[in-house]
């Protein structure tokens, strides 16, 4: 561990292994140490079910209705995929994707009055839907064509709207949406976690909503795609491609102190040797003193025998609970996925509710989403801190990323890498660098 490295990772999460990954194909020397004897840190998935049980202080173990322990994956943050989103090009460029296997998310559902309704996914189901009123879906139609055939580089497609100064609420105006509408279109197809943005300009909500439909164009049923074997497998690829390109990984190592020159990182100190190091990437339980407390989000495992209702026995959904819906200022997620995924023993589910903490309450914040569950065999309550770091790691060169937020995908997560990336190499993050070296020596022979 003596030796000189171009950049230490401290944390197997999602967003390290990534970065890991693509400083190693970029030549990087990289060493990788995470303080846990499993990979994925936060986002990691929990096998067998005991070591949930165990994780949560409750002693007596899983009942054996639950099957066999070994047959459980369990996430501890619930994310899906969008099919066509950065997540995905990450995987597909750096050929990750051949470690791993994925399923499409059987549908997107949204809350409306008590109920839940399917996200109308295509033109002919947004004719059908009982979520608007006729007049109100050829509107609705309108405006979906408008965006699809939205161009930022093509003014014609601009139908009079200034991507960069037109709010989105004018937008939603020129198309004379009602509140329902509106309501499903920035929560269930832009995917925004509150009302902020109506009153930005609508450039980012229209690629976001064209980001919904070209990833539901993909497969069809929903937009969103989710690895068997759970989340855990993600960080775990991007370490495979890291350990290609000669990354040195250490598990189960404890990191002692992070050793600072004329406030700059110089290395890290483990077990009383010091590895040196140029740069340093980490998640933030490495450097509390470098981070501040930006909220809170509580999740809910629930363990279900059955599907969830009025959802098609989809074996895999998600289910968007809009704040207006239920009065408050952020969504509530619940995402829930199967033993179709090898995530739980035969004819269960797992389905895990989340949202940004508001009140002094946040258990009976989140009750809505719990009563669609019912009857719930197992609950697993947590409630995290959100962490982000106090400075961009120009003067110290340590970079720490932000915590998994409460969204239901990975885009945040990918700004966020791609944000790291760009102040670590000093220049925009481009997917191409990601791409493995055709004659590389590490490279692996082709499959």
């Amino acid at each position: 561990m003596d030796e000189e490295y171009d950049v230490i990772v401290l944390g197997t999460g999602l967003t390290e292994c990534i970065l890991s990954g693509i400083m190693s194909v970029n030549g990087k020397k990289v060493l990788h140490m995470d303080r846990n004897p499993y990979y994925g840190g936060e986002s990691s998935s929990i096998t067998p079910l005991e070591e949930l049980y165990k994780r949560f202080q409750l002693l007596d173990g899983p009942p054996e209705a639950m099957g066999r322990g070994r047959d459980w994956n369990v996430d501890l943050i619930p994310k899906f995929l969008m099919a066509n989103g950065q997540l995905v090009k990450m995987l597909l460029y750096t050929e990750v994707t051949r470690y791993l296997d994925f399923k499409v998310v059987e549908g997107s559902f949204v809350y409306k009055g008590g109920k839940i309704y399917k996200v109308p996914s295509t033109e002919t189901e947004a004719l059908a839907s009982n979520l608007m009123g006729m007049f109100e879906k050829r509107r609705f139609r309108k405006f979906l064509v408008f965006v699809a055939n939205f161009d930022e580089n093509d003014p014609k497609t601009f139908e009079g709207v200034d991507p960069q100064s037109t709010s989105m609420r004018e937008v939603y105006r020129k198309f004379d949406l009602g509140q329902d509408v509106i309501d499903f279109t920035g929560h269930a197809l832009a995917l925004y976690r509150t009302d902020d943005y109506l009153d930005q300009p609508c450039l980012e909500t229209i690629n976001r909503i064209k980001l919904y439909s070209e990833s539901l164009a993909r497969y069809g049923k929903s937009p969103y795609l989710y690895p068997l074997y759970g989340l855990g497998e993600l960080p775990q690829g991007f370490a495979r491609l890291s350990a290609i390109y000669g990354g040195t990984y250490m598990l189960n190592k404890p990191v002692d102190d992070i050793i600072m020159e004329n406030g700059k990182v110089v290395g890290v100190k483990s077990e009383g040797e010091v590895a040196r190091c140029k740069q340093l990437i980490c998640d933030p339980s490495y450097i509390p003193d470098r981070v501040r407390k930006a909220g809170q989000v509580i999740r809910i495992i629930c363990i279900l025998s059955h599907p969830i209702k009025n959802t098609n026995d989809a074996n895999s959904c998600q289910i968007i609970i809009p704040q207006n819906q239920v009065n408050r200022k952020s969504d509530i997620y619940v995402c829930m996925i199967s033993y179709a995924h090898n995530v739980a023993a035969q004819g269960k589910y797992i389905a895990i509710a989340s949202t940004t903490v508001e009140t002094s309450e946040p258990e009976k914040e989140i009750e809505p989403a719990l009563e669609l569950l019912e009857p719930i065999d197992q609950k697993f309550v947590a409630i995290s801190d959100l962490y982000e770091p106090i400075d961009d790691g120009s003067e110290s060169q340590v970079f720490c990323s932000c915590s998994y937020d409460a969204t239901t995908h990975f885009e945040t997560t990918c700004n966020d890498i791609k944000d790291i990336y760009k102040r670590m190499a000093g220049s925009a993050f481009d997917f191409e660098n990601m791409k493995r070296k055709q004659n590389d020596v590490f490279g692996e022979a082709d499959q």
